[in-house]
């Protein structure tokens, strides 16, 4: 009598179970996530990925592809969402693959990302620099000359990255292209050889982000400053921009916010994962650290699978919100 007792709990819960597996929205659909070459933004891109499961979705590994292919990729279809949509930034590239009317983009899903120029602490204090615009004295551009070619070499973007094209527009705005020379390659190899030459106690000039990992290690007031701007310059989508802080203070860059972009007809069919996209948010300090653990050696997937489970235990409650309220958007 007993076993068939517990035969009929287990079947019961096996059936409520499987009724509830089928009442997921994203049942039997795939979704294909695309991000960049930078293996940092894997962390908010699988994080986003968790919670689709969790709808029921079936979600592919992300592709790694270069941004403007993600935005056309996803315009047209072939993709489903990238989670490392850049504004201002990106503008110019979302723009050019349809906008709004080819993509779905609600709520903000990391504030706050910084970018600019800056230099090591020691030479800025000992030749008084603040402001990129002073290299365009030669003597003192030569300080950060890496290459012996008398001019000042800043550690760059990598071509695609949409920085690239800022910082090109800014050197010739602030008549810099005589005295600095912009480095533009692989971001991760010339970073390193940056931070090499800051140990060896050498003058160094390079552009960063955050969240990135680099800040970790160069910390902006302790080993590097960030430099100033003469005045706003931007090239394109964000030409115009004011880019001057409420202090007065003026980097050159904008700040940014990084929103979770989707192909706007798929987000129409799938109402739970389009309220997920505008419910998810990360803190920049939390990217931070997990892109520090990476560059610390952390990196295997294996490593990132970890990080964004950690992450998910310790937000526990927001997360099952978040997952409650898209299931009610389904309804």
């Amino acid at each position: 009598m007993r076993h068939s007792v517990l035969l009929a709990t287990a079947f019961a819960t096996l059936v409520s179970t499987s009724t509830f597996a089928a009442d997921l929205p994203g049942k039997g659909i795939t979704v294909k996530p695309v991000q960049s070459t930078i293996s940092e933004e894997s962390f908010q891109t699988l994080l986003v990925s968790r919670a689709l499961e969790k709808l029921g979705y079936t979600v592919d590994k992300p592709s790694e592809v270069d941004y403007n292919v993600g935005y056309t990729s996803i315009a047209n279809g072939d993709a489903t969402f990238m989670a490392v949509n850049w504004k201002p930034l990106h503008d110019d590239m979302y723009n050019a693959a349809g906008g709004d009317k080819k993509f779905y983009r609600k709520g903000t899903y990391v504030t706050g990302a910084a970018q600019g120029y800056l230099i090591d602490k020691k030479t800025a204090e000992k030749y008084h620099i603040t402001n990129i615009a002073q290299l365009k004295d030669p003597k003192l551009a030569k300080l950060f000359d890496s290459n012996g070619d008398g001019k000042a070499d800043l550690t760059g973007c990598t071509p695609g990255w949409g920085c690239e094209a800022v910082i090109n527009h800014q050197l010739k705005a602030y008549d810099l292209t005589n005295t600095v020379v912009h480095n533009q390659g692989n971001y991760a190899a010339m970073i390193a050889d940056t931070i090499t030459r800051y140990k060896e106690g050498k003058p160094i000039l390079y552009y960063t982000w955050t969240p990135y990992w680099v800040s970790d290690v160069l910390v902006p007031g302790k080993d590097v400053v960030w430099l100033q701007v003469p005045f706003s310059s931007l090239p394109g989508a964000q030409k115009g921009v004011d880019t001057k802080l409420p202090n007065g203070a003026n980097y050159g860059f904008p700040v940014n916010n990084m929103y979770i972009v989707a192909n706007k007809a798929w987000a129409e069919k799938n109402p739970a994962a389009a309220k997920l996209f505008s419910l998810m948010k990360l803190p920049i300090a939390d990217i931070n650290a997990e892109n520090a653990m990476m560059h610390e050696g952390h990196s295997s997937e294996a490593d990132i699978n970890g990080h964004v489970d950690g992450w998910i235990k310790a937000h526990q409650s927001e997360f099952n919100g978040w997952i409650k309220a898209s299931l009610a958007a389904a309804k």
